[in-house]
């Protein structure tokens, strides 16, 4: 009989890797409310049209990575590729416009995108996804960014680069993207057909491609930093100005684009090279248009996303604790196990993790079965005393019924 396995672009996070992922979610959590983000979490899957309008129906996202499906109702379903989209039509369903802006939220869950596996990137992925909407003061673009790279440093992440650019507004943008189309025109015979491809649904999707040399050719593009208008150059110093304060250091990149439709202005992605040719880690920007997009009224916003399973890489794999228990109990007899059962569920009531053999071991099974668990203390029961073994200390002798108040008093 064929053996099943989890589909492929998956993973199963095991219990020894359980206490990793929630200590770096717990800093997630943290961090997010200490700087005034609320959590929400919102439907694993979409209306598919929310997803089309936001995404653009010519992005890689939409064509190509969606896991799109028809209910028995006949309804088109979409599970989530990202947060910002679902986040903002919460926002916009459920009236938090009419509330104090911006809404600060995060939320922390899976993802689903068909793309081909490889290190550190799955079908399903988790990410901590945070945003600012109901703002578009540069301050707040320079706190998001500034968040992600203090999470970094909280986790021991140090070397990552961060890139930022502005990719203007509906004012400035259709003009550059003019320019950007002439330039293509001129050069079309030296793009590849991913460029190609990419520039049909929107000029600006060439910098994304992954040929080098396509690359290379489009260092000779006009930039659209040179098509900025006034105000988003001046937006776009503030930011500048204000990571500066901060003292988060960046590099400006010039053909930093993001690949959904709703980016506006700034962009930023973190990257780095413990997953591979600095591969990015967190990427988001500013999305002025997308709330207007989905029906709310105008309104600015600021996001990222970012990979949790892209994260744990760059923090590495000596992260992993061992598993730990604070009290094993070793038995002889089964007529042990009768007065020792009590026990357990009063340690375990007290907040303590407390275990026993339940496969049939030999004491000294058991003794190594302490050992393997990281036992605080291992209990050797003896009829109506047992002797109380700390790492460290003298052994103690008690009567049985003592034991839990030996070990918490």
């Amino acid at each position: 009989m064929t053996r099943i396995e989890a589909p492929r672009g998956t993973h199963d996070i095991l219990p020894s890797e359980q206490p990793l992922w929630h200590w770096i979610q717990g800093e997630m959590e943290d961090l997010s409310g200490l700087y005034g983000y609320r959590r929400i979490d919102t439907p694993a899957f979409e209306d598919t049209e929310l997803i089309v309008r936001t995404s653009g129906g010519g992005s890689d996202v939409v064509q190509k990575e969606t896991y799109t499906f028809t209910d028995r109702g006949g309804r088109s379903l979409t599970l989530r590729p990202e947060a910002t989209a679902p986040i903002c039509r919460a926002y916009v369903q459920h009236g938090l416009h009419r509330e104090a802006q911006p809404q600060k939220l995060y939320t922390i869950g899976p993802m689903w995108r068909y793309d081909r596996p490889q290190r550190g990137r799955y079908r399903e992925h988790w990410q901590l996804s945070v945003e600012a909407i109901g703002t578009d003061d540069p301050a707040i673009d320079a706190e998001v960014i500034q968040l992600y790279a203090e999470l970094l440093r909280r986790v021991g992440v140090t070397d990552y680069v961060l890139e930022i650019n502005s990719i203007g507004d509906a004012n400035c943008r259709p003009a550059y993207v003019e320019r950007l189309a002439g330039w293509l025109d001129e050069h079309d015979s030296e793009l590849d057909a991913e460029a190609r491809a990419k520039r049909a649904t929107s000029p600006l999707r060439v910098f994304d491609v992954k040929s080098e040399r396509v690359q290379a050719l489009l260092t000779g593009a006009p930039k659209i930093g040179e098509s900025l208008c006034e105000e988003c150059r001046e937006h776009f110093a503030l930011v500048r100005q204000y990571l500066d304060a901060y003292g988060v250091s960046y590099e400006l990149a010039p053909t930093l684009v993001r690949g959904l439709d709703y980016y506006t202005r700034t962009t930023f992605e973190f990257k780095d090279e413990a997953i591979g040719a600095k591969d990015t880690i967190c990427g988001g920007g500013r999305y002025d248009g997308l709330i207007e997009a989905i029906g709310g009224p105008p309104t600015p916003g600021i996001g990222f996303g970012a990979g949790i399973e892209r994260l744990l890489l760059s923090i590495g794999a000596d992260r992993v604790e061992p598993p730990h228990i604070d009290v094993f109990f070793v038995c002889d007899r089964e007529s042990d196990r009768v007065h020792v059962l009590p026990l357990v569920a009063e340690l375990r009531r007290r907040g303590l993790r407390a275990d026993m053999d339940y496969a049939g071991r030999s004491t000294k099974g058991q003794l190594t079965q302490a050992a393997r668990l990281g036992a605080g203390w291992t209990v050797l029961v003896d009829g109506e005393r047992a002797t109380i073994r700390q790492q460290g200390r003298e052994d103690l002798t008690a009567q049985l019924d003592e034991v839990v108040d030996r070990i918490t008093g």
